[in-house]
Protein backbone atom coordinates (compact mmCIF):
# COMPACT_ATOMS: atom_id res chain seq x y z
CA UNK A 1 0.00 0.00 0.00
CA UNK A 2 1.48 3.37 -0.75
CA UNK A 3 1.83 6.13 1.53
CA UNK A 4 -0.96 8.09 0.54
CA UNK A 5 -3.56 5.03 0.41
CA UNK A 6 -2.23 4.00 3.60
CA UNK A 7 -3.14 7.89 5.13
CA UNK A 8 -6.16 7.67 3.51
CA UNK A 9 -7.42 4.09 5.04
CA UNK A 10 -6.18 5.06 8.72
CA UNK A 11 -8.00 8.42 8.24
CA UNK A 12 -10.98 6.37 7.36
CA UNK A 13 -10.48 4.00 10.27
CA UNK A 14 -9.86 6.18 13.04
CA UNK A 15 -13.19 7.88 11.55
CA UNK A 16 -15.32 5.39 11.72
CA UNK A 17 -14.34 4.81 15.28
CA UNK A 18 -14.62 8.39 16.69
CA UNK A 19 -18.28 8.09 15.02
CA UNK A 20 -19.02 4.80 16.93
CA UNK A 21 -17.86 5.96 20.02
CA UNK A 22 -19.96 9.34 19.75
CA UNK A 23 -22.94 7.33 17.73
CA UNK A 24 -22.40 5.08 21.73
CA UNK A 25 -23.68 7.53 24.17
CA UNK A 26 -21.51 6.21 26.66
CA UNK A 27 -19.93 9.52 26.84
CA UNK A 28 -20.35 13.72 26.68
CA UNK A 29 -19.09 16.62 26.74
CA UNK A 30 -15.64 16.93 27.62
CA UNK A 31 -15.70 13.19 28.65
CA UNK A 32 -16.65 12.40 24.74
CA UNK A 33 -14.34 14.80 23.35
CA UNK A 34 -11.05 12.72 25.69
CA UNK A 35 -12.41 9.32 24.56
CA UNK A 36 -12.60 10.33 21.31
CA UNK A 37 -8.94 11.37 21.32
CA UNK A 38 -7.69 8.10 22.96
CA UNK A 39 -9.21 5.57 20.59
CA UNK A 40 -8.44 7.08 17.58
CA UNK A 41 -5.04 8.11 18.61
CA UNK A 42 -4.23 4.69 19.38
CA UNK A 43 -5.83 3.09 16.64
CA UNK A 44 -3.52 5.24 14.40
CA UNK A 45 -0.22 4.88 16.01
CA UNK A 46 -0.72 0.74 16.05
CA UNK A 47 -1.42 0.72 12.31
CA UNK A 48 1.64 2.44 11.91
CA UNK A 49 3.86 0.68 14.17
CA UNK A 50 2.77 -2.42 12.40
CA UNK A 51 3.04 -1.03 8.85
CA UNK A 52 5.42 1.16 8.60
CA UNK A 53 7.91 0.14 12.35
CA UNK A 54 10.77 2.44 10.94
CA UNK A 55 9.09 5.41 10.49
CA UNK A 56 8.96 7.79 13.51
CA UNK A 57 5.55 9.33 14.41
CA UNK A 58 4.61 12.94 16.08
CA UNK A 59 0.72 13.01 17.25
CA UNK A 60 -0.73 15.56 19.24
CA UNK A 61 -1.86 12.78 21.51
CA UNK A 62 1.44 10.88 22.37
CA UNK A 63 4.57 12.34 24.47
CA UNK A 64 6.70 13.78 21.76
CA UNK A 65 9.65 11.57 20.79
CA UNK A 66 12.81 13.31 20.15
CA UNK A 67 14.21 10.28 17.66
CA UNK A 68 11.83 11.78 14.91
CA UNK A 69 14.38 14.69 14.75
CA UNK A 70 16.86 12.08 13.01
CA UNK A 71 14.27 10.28 11.02
CA UNK A 72 13.71 11.42 7.13
CA UNK A 73 10.34 10.04 7.26
CA UNK A 74 7.98 11.40 10.05
CA UNK A 75 3.91 10.41 10.13
CA UNK A 76 2.39 13.89 11.78
CA UNK A 77 -1.20 13.09 13.28
CA UNK A 78 -3.82 14.95 15.21
CA UNK A 79 -6.38 11.75 15.77
CA UNK A 80 -9.70 14.22 16.48
CA UNK A 81 -8.69 17.76 14.94
CA UNK A 82 -11.75 19.76 16.33
CA UNK A 83 -12.37 18.23 19.67
CA UNK A 84 -14.72 21.06 20.42
CA UNK A 85 -16.40 20.55 18.03
CA UNK A 86 -17.18 16.70 18.33
CA UNK A 87 -18.01 16.59 21.67
CA UNK A 88 -21.09 19.11 20.31
CA UNK A 89 -22.12 16.97 18.18
CA UNK A 90 -21.03 19.24 15.73
CA UNK A 91 -19.88 18.07 11.62
CA UNK A 92 -16.95 20.47 11.14
CA UNK A 93 -13.98 18.29 12.84
CA UNK A 94 -11.70 16.16 10.89
CA UNK A 95 -8.76 13.21 11.67
CA UNK A 96 -5.59 14.33 10.45
CA UNK A 97 -2.89 11.62 8.87
CA UNK A 98 0.52 13.08 7.22
CA UNK A 99 3.78 11.70 5.97
CA UNK A 100 6.65 14.20 6.35
CA UNK A 101 9.34 13.52 4.51
CA UNK A 102 12.59 15.71 5.04
CA UNK A 103 10.58 18.19 6.82
CA UNK A 104 8.53 18.53 3.22
CA UNK A 105 4.34 16.96 3.55
CA UNK A 106 4.62 13.74 1.08
CA UNK A 107 1.45 12.36 1.51
CA UNK A 108 -1.95 12.68 3.60
CA UNK A 109 -5.38 12.84 4.59
CA UNK A 110 -8.32 14.36 5.72
CA UNK A 111 -11.48 12.70 7.06
CA UNK A 112 -13.94 14.40 7.82
CA UNK A 113 -16.38 11.71 9.22
CA UNK A 114 -19.38 13.28 10.16
CA UNK A 115 -20.04 14.05 6.19
CA UNK A 116 -18.69 11.05 5.02
CA UNK A 117 -16.14 12.44 2.95
CA UNK A 118 -12.24 11.96 2.73
CA UNK A 119 -9.48 14.25 0.95
CA UNK A 120 -6.23 12.17 0.42
CA UNK A 121 -3.32 12.99 -2.10
CA UNK A 122 -3.31 9.76 -3.85
CA UNK A 123 -6.93 10.77 -5.39
CA UNK A 124 -6.22 14.54 -5.18
CA UNK A 125 -9.65 16.27 -5.37
CA UNK A 126 -10.73 18.52 -8.94
CA UNK A 127 -11.17 22.06 -7.61
CA UNK A 128 -14.79 23.18 -7.70
CA UNK A 129 -15.24 26.59 -11.12
CA UNK A 130 -14.04 29.62 -9.15
CA UNK A 131 -17.53 31.69 -7.86
CA UNK A 132 -18.22 35.65 -8.96
CA UNK A 133 -17.71 36.30 -4.85
CA UNK A 134 -14.99 34.85 -2.63
CA UNK A 135 -15.84 33.40 0.58
CA UNK A 136 -12.87 33.33 3.30
CA UNK A 137 -13.43 30.77 6.08
CA UNK A 138 -12.28 31.55 9.49
CA UNK A 139 -12.59 30.44 13.13
CA UNK A 140 -16.11 30.02 14.50
CA UNK A 141 -14.95 31.87 17.67
CA UNK A 142 -11.75 33.39 17.10
CA UNK A 143 -11.35 34.97 13.78
CA UNK A 144 -7.85 35.74 12.80
CA UNK A 145 -7.06 39.85 12.23
CA UNK A 146 -5.00 39.50 9.36
CA UNK A 147 -8.37 37.83 7.94
CA UNK A 148 -11.17 39.71 9.07
CA UNK A 149 -8.52 42.55 7.07
CA UNK A 150 -8.48 40.74 3.84
CA UNK A 151 -11.59 39.72 3.53
CA UNK A 152 -12.60 43.48 4.17
CA UNK A 153 -10.45 44.46 1.63
CA UNK A 154 -11.02 42.32 -1.66
CA UNK A 155 -15.02 42.30 -0.32
CA UNK A 156 -14.61 38.02 0.35
CA UNK A 157 -17.61 36.71 2.78
CA UNK A 158 -16.31 34.92 5.81
CA UNK A 159 -17.63 31.86 6.71
CA UNK A 160 -17.39 30.70 10.34
CA UNK A 161 -16.23 27.10 11.12
CA UNK A 162 -14.50 24.96 13.70
CA UNK A 163 -11.55 22.60 12.96
CA UNK A 164 -8.44 23.18 10.65
CA UNK A 165 -8.86 20.10 8.84
CA UNK A 166 -12.60 20.80 8.44
CA UNK A 167 -11.61 24.83 7.08
CA UNK A 168 -8.76 24.02 4.68
CA UNK A 169 -11.17 21.39 3.42
CA UNK A 170 -13.91 23.65 2.68
CA UNK A 171 -12.47 25.34 -0.28
CA UNK A 172 -12.28 21.66 -2.12
CA UNK A 173 -15.88 20.80 -1.31
CA UNK A 174 -17.09 24.56 -2.43
CA UNK A 175 -17.76 26.36 0.84
CA UNK A 176 -14.84 28.89 1.07
CA UNK A 177 -11.69 30.18 -1.39
CA UNK A 178 -9.20 31.54 1.30
CA UNK A 179 -8.31 30.38 4.73
CA UNK A 180 -5.81 32.95 6.72
CA UNK A 181 -4.57 31.74 9.70
CA UNK A 182 -2.59 33.47 12.07
CA UNK A 183 -3.81 32.67 15.22
CA UNK A 184 -1.18 29.95 15.82
CA UNK A 185 -1.31 26.40 15.64
CA UNK A 186 1.32 22.93 15.71
CA UNK A 187 2.23 20.91 13.05
CA UNK A 188 -0.63 18.12 13.43
CA UNK A 189 -2.55 20.98 12.96
CA UNK A 190 -1.64 21.60 9.43
CA UNK A 191 0.25 18.97 7.32
CA UNK A 192 -2.63 16.81 6.42
CA UNK A 193 -4.68 19.43 5.53
CA UNK A 194 -1.50 21.27 3.50
CA UNK A 195 -0.95 18.09 1.94
CA UNK A 196 -3.74 17.63 0.63
CA UNK A 197 -4.26 21.07 -0.69
CA UNK A 198 -1.35 21.41 -2.17
CA UNK A 199 -1.85 18.04 -4.31
CA UNK A 200 -5.39 19.38 -5.43
CA UNK A 201 -3.42 22.64 -6.83
CA UNK A 202 -4.19 25.20 -4.05
CA UNK A 203 -1.15 27.44 -3.04
CA UNK A 204 -0.41 26.96 0.16
CA UNK A 205 2.40 28.79 2.40
CA UNK A 206 3.01 30.74 5.38
CA UNK A 207 1.52 33.92 5.61
CA UNK A 208 4.21 35.86 4.22
CA UNK A 209 5.07 33.46 1.59
CA UNK A 210 7.97 31.35 3.13
CA UNK A 211 7.07 27.29 3.03
CA UNK A 212 5.55 25.42 5.51
CA UNK A 213 8.60 23.05 7.29
CA UNK A 214 7.73 20.47 9.24
CA UNK A 215 9.42 17.65 11.78
CA UNK A 216 11.36 20.37 13.48
CA UNK A 217 12.36 20.82 17.28
CA UNK A 218 9.68 23.37 18.00
CA UNK A 219 6.50 21.83 16.48
CA UNK A 220 4.78 25.54 16.83
CA UNK A 221 3.68 26.61 13.87
CA UNK A 222 1.72 29.60 14.02
CA UNK A 223 0.18 30.89 10.90
CA UNK A 224 -0.57 29.48 7.45
CA UNK A 225 -2.24 30.51 4.02
CA UNK A 226 -4.29 27.88 1.84
CA UNK A 227 -6.57 29.77 -1.59
CA UNK A 228 -6.45 29.59 -5.23
CA UNK A 229 -3.48 30.06 -6.73
CA UNK A 230 -5.08 32.88 -8.82
CA UNK A 231 -5.34 35.14 -5.44
CA UNK A 232 -2.22 33.95 -3.72
CA UNK A 233 -0.35 36.82 -4.89
CA UNK A 234 -2.79 39.40 -3.67
CA UNK A 235 -3.76 37.71 -0.26
CA UNK A 236 -0.27 37.57 0.40
CA UNK A 237 0.52 41.13 -0.73
CA UNK A 238 -2.56 43.05 1.47
CA UNK A 239 -1.24 40.56 4.29
CA UNK A 240 2.54 42.41 3.95
CA UNK A 241 1.23 45.69 3.99
CA UNK A 242 -1.85 45.60 6.51
CA UNK A 243 1.45 45.30 9.07
CA UNK A 244 2.51 49.18 7.75
CA UNK A 245 -0.70 50.90 7.44
CA UNK A 246 -4.25 48.84 7.92
CA UNK A 247 -6.05 51.44 8.09
CA UNK A 248 -4.96 52.98 3.89
CA UNK A 249 -4.76 48.95 2.66
CA UNK A 250 -6.68 48.22 -0.40
CA UNK A 251 -6.53 45.33 -2.52
CA UNK A 252 -4.46 45.69 -5.62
Amino acid sequence: MSDAALARAIADAAGQVLMAVRGSGLFAGKALGAAGDRVANALILEKLAQVRPDDAILSEESADDAVRLDRSRVWIVDPLDGTREYSEGRSDWAVHVALAIDGAPAAGAVALPALGETFATDRPAALPPAGQSLRMVVSRTRPAPEAEMVAAAIGASLVPMGSAGAKAMAILRDEADIYVHSGGQYEWDSCAPIAVAAASGLHVSRIDGSPLVYNRRDVYLPDLLICREDIAGRVLWLIANAAKAPATVQAP
